[in-house]
């Protein structure tokens, strides 16, 4: 007769605990738990179960308190970027809310293809007490609630219904969390009853596993056609994109570009893949990239994409290359491999490369191609250091201030920035140091995603590396969006370096407004008809009182010896300098980019950038 299996008695919310915290991988040959902890904020939709539950594995799964919900999940997808999606943090929330406010940040960690759990709080499942505080309440379906609007932003959604749902649910959110191909934010909503109710677990569920992250082999025949097109090509390049790090194969792209001497040019995400000293490394492309690499992506007729999704910051809107020329996409996900009629390879950007290198034998880009390439990319690095300069009474710049920066950093230190204005200006001017230094969130282009990502990121950083430090550009526009983890990094003691950069309001956005013709409005403060009289904000002042060592400059050699100060301090320090709203953006390197004009208008100036913005439309591919 079979034995029963053991069981232990525990609450839904005791069993997801005690599974994740069972949960491992192997990294570099060292065991560490897959789930680094997680971001909380307690409410009544989550204190009294998952709460208890949390607090039994407060050393194992070490819980840090948010701030709000949105920057939880913000520094999640920090966190998950630092690791290479090897680890993830989970975020719960309670009901509502508190649930709700987490929708931009899973949409964030949707497009980035990040893994983050959420456990989140539900109504009763019984209906008995029914509404309850907080509850949305859908006349015609009583099971249709707020949670359900994380499908559309979730890989892998789930409400527990029964305690013995988890057996299916957590290693199904899982493996989607760690699939290359799909990987991105998982959801669990947890009805407060059901958190409490109990059930007999099998005790072999709550093993220890160690995970392993998938290395998917091309196919031999994607991999052969692929190789012959290479071969063929004439003027070849390489877009590098984010999916390298993920995959671990800045060596064997690097390898592959110096065995083929083909040209590689850098995505926003995939832009520390190469240092910037490397003799193949044209810089970044697109809308915000470089005219080294936008002029060679226009005369290309292969171009090798690996481990990007093509999104229109990088295609330029899809103006940026020849209209007959033929791309080969290595990705690991099937729906990025195949776009713009692309021969896929399907399978790890690692293996990828590694397949194709051996196929395309000893193919070798012209020796001309290869020149003109870095010939334009010199020209670029001309450009960049003259951008960066300072001392000539020009005003104050976004660049200026980068380029300090870049100059005093360790080449291990990370960088972050995300949306507004300095994503371009990172990613035109920043000079890579060590590969996978460099954050810019341009994913999702999430407004203050900056300081609370950089937390995230930090806690990471430390797991390591706790003698880096982490630094953070941020406008005066998204620090006023979110800005309360800089309390968090001082109380967690995860220092961080922010660099406030104030151009008084939305400034890239007034620029986009004045570029379509537009006049300057509710944008730049001054520009707001109902504020009757503009002022700025003390940053100084309020960052001092979350506990941040502070200090406002005037220029960029004051903000170079407070930086250096800055690296010195045991505590997050908050430097601000007033940068222009209008003079020293980065003029060069711009791709064109598909916006919304009016086809109508008593403007004439509109009329007239309506007209000028339509004229680039011919070279756009078509679905090719």
């Amino acid at each position: 007769m079979t034995t029963p299996p053991k069981t232990i008695k525990l609450t839904t919310a005791q069993a997801i605990i005690r599974w994740l915290s069972n949960q491992f991988i192997e990294i570099d040959g060292e065991e560490l738990r897959l789930c680094g902890g997680g971001f909380g904020i307690f409410g009544h939709g989550n204190v009294t179960c998952l709460g208890e539950a949390l607090y039994e594995a407060r050393d194992a799964l070490p819980l840090y308190r948010g701030q709000n919900e949105q920057s939880m999940g913000f520094a999640a997808a920090g966190y998950a970027k630092q690791w290479l999606r090897q680890r993830f943090m989970f975020c719960t929330a309670s009901a509502g809310p508190g649930t709700s406010n987490l929708l931009t940040s899973a949409a964030l960690a949707h497009a980035n293809r990040l893994p983050m759990l959420m456990l989140c709080g539900d109504t009763f499942l019984t209906r008995l007490p029914d509404p309850v505080l907080q509850q949305m309440e859908n006349f015609n379906d009583p099971t249709f609630g707020v949670n359900d609007a994380f499908k559309p932003v979730s890989r892998y959604w789930d409400r527990i219904t029964h305690p013995a749902q988890i057996i299916q649910s957590l290693p199904a959110a899982i493996a989607t969390m760690l699939d290359p191909g799909d990987c991105g934010p998982a959801f669990l909503g947890l009805p407060q009853d059901v958190q409490g109710w109990t059930y007999d677990y099998p005790e072999v569920f709550f093993e220890k596993k160690i995970h392993r992250i998938r290395r998917l082999t091309p196919d031999a025949s994607e991999i052969a056609e692929a190789a012959a097109a290479l071969r063929g090509a004439k003027r070849p390049m390489i877009i590098a994109g984010g999916g390298v790090q993920y995959s671990r194969a800045v060596v064997e792209l690097t390898s592959f570009a110096e065995t083929h001497q083909i040209p590689v040019v850098e995505t926003i995400a995939g832009r520390a893949n190469l240092r910037d000293t490397h003799p193949l490394n044209i810089g970044p492309i697109g809308v915000t990239g470089s005219d080294s690499a936008n002029a060679i992506a226009a005369e290309a007729d292969v171009i090798l994409a690996v481990g990007t999704r093509l999104q229109d910051f990088t295609t330029g809107s899809w103006t940026a290359f020849a209209q007959d020329a033929q791309f080969i996409s290595i990705n690991a996900a099937r729906h990025d491999a195949g776009k713009h009629r692309a021969l896929p390879v399907v399978g790890d950007a690692q293996r990828g490369l590694l397949e194709l290198g051996a196929a395309s034998g000893d193919y070798k880009a012209p020796d001309s191609w290869v020149a003109r390439a870095q010939e334009s990319r010199r020209n670029w690095v001309a450009y960049v250091a003259d951008n960066v300069s300072y001392g000539d009474n020009r005003p104050n710049s976004y660049a200026q201030a980068i380029g300090v920066v870049n100059a005093l950093c360790n080449p291990k230190d990370r960088v972050v920035a995300a949306a507004g204005g300095l994503p371009a200006e990172v990613t035109a001017n920043w000079r890579t140091l060590e590969p996978g230094t460099v954050d810019v969130e341009f994913g999702f282009s999430c407004m203050g995603y900056e300081i609370a990502g950089a937390w995230g990121a930090r806690i990471a950083q430390a797991e390591r590396e706790p003698e880096r430090d982490t630094i953070v550009f941020v406008g005066d526009g998204s620090y006023m969006m979110l800005n309360s983890d800089i309390y968090s990094s001082v109380l967690s003691r995860k220092k961080l370096i922010i660099l406030v950069l104030d151009n008084g309001g939305f400034a890239v956005i007034n620029k986009l407004q004045n570029n379509t013709g537009n006049t300057s409005f509710n944008n730049l403060l001054e520009d707001c008809p109902t504020i009757p009289e503009a002022f700025g904000v003390d940053f100084v002042a309020h960052a001092s009182s979350m506990g941040a060592l502070t200090e406002t400059v005037a220029n960029p050699a004051e903000l170079g010896e407070a930086f250096k100060r800055a690296q010195s301090n045991d505590r997050t320090t908050v430097i601000v300098m007033k940068v222009d709203a209008y003079e020293g953006w980065t003029t060069e390197g711009h791709a064109w980019w598909e916006v919304g004009t009016p086809h109508i208008t008593n403007d004439p100036k509109v009329k007239e950038a309506h007209v000028d913005w339509e004229s680039s439309r011919s070279k756009q591919r078509r679905g090719v």
